[in-house]
């Protein structure tokens, strides 16, 4: 099984980033996490370019369609969900990849559920397979990722992590 960790933020040092790290590295034998994390390289959405994609974005759309299954990581700017998110987001509503993706939130703050409801409104629309459940959120706000991967290696947190990612794979694959 093959799950696509899509992180919503473009900070080098982001802890969604280290959290869907973390998820990766959890992973049990069959199921791979890859961590997308280069949203800053996808242009503006354009439906002009839609039907020739630069490559960044031809790029990212295999990745999604390759996918059994999507998890985002997103922090909240302004409310709202991150600009370079839902930009990649709009790339691929004109296609079919999404449609019927098996899709999850994971979340790295104790706050942020304006951003939190606005995705799921938005992931809900996209694909008829997004659930809100499994979620699962923890406070890693300000932490550097190297602590981030220590607090989350932490014996409550890991057992929260590890129950997310079976109840994700589950949920995207219903077979197993």
């Amino acid at each position: 099984m093959k799950i696509l960790a899509i992180s919503g933020s473009t900070r080098a040092a982001s802890t969604n980033t280290a959290l869907l790290h973390t998820l990766a590295k959890i992973a049990p034998a069959g199921v791979t996490v890859t961590v997308y994390h280069q949203l800053a390289s996808l242009p503006i959405f354009s439906a002009d370019q839609d039907a020739a994609p630069p490559p960044a974005v031809h790029t990212f759309k295999h990745m999604v369609a390759d996918a059994d299954g999507i998890v985002f990581a997103s922090p909240e700017y302004v409310r709202s969900i991150p600009g370079g998110l839902k930009n990649a987001i709009d790339w691929l509503v004109s296609g079919d990849a999404v449609i019927a993706k098996p899709m999850a939130i994971l979340h790295g703050s104790h706050r942020g559920d304006d951003m939190l409801d606005a995705l799921r409104v938005v992931l809900s629309t996209v694909s008829s397979a997004f659930s809100a459940t499994p979620f699962v959120r923890f406070a890693l706000i300000g932490k550097s990722p190297e602590h981030v991967a220590e607090l989350l290696a932490a014996p409550e947190n890991a057992v929260q992590l590890r129950a997310f990612l079976r109840s994700f794979v589950a949920l995207a694959n219903p077979n197993t």
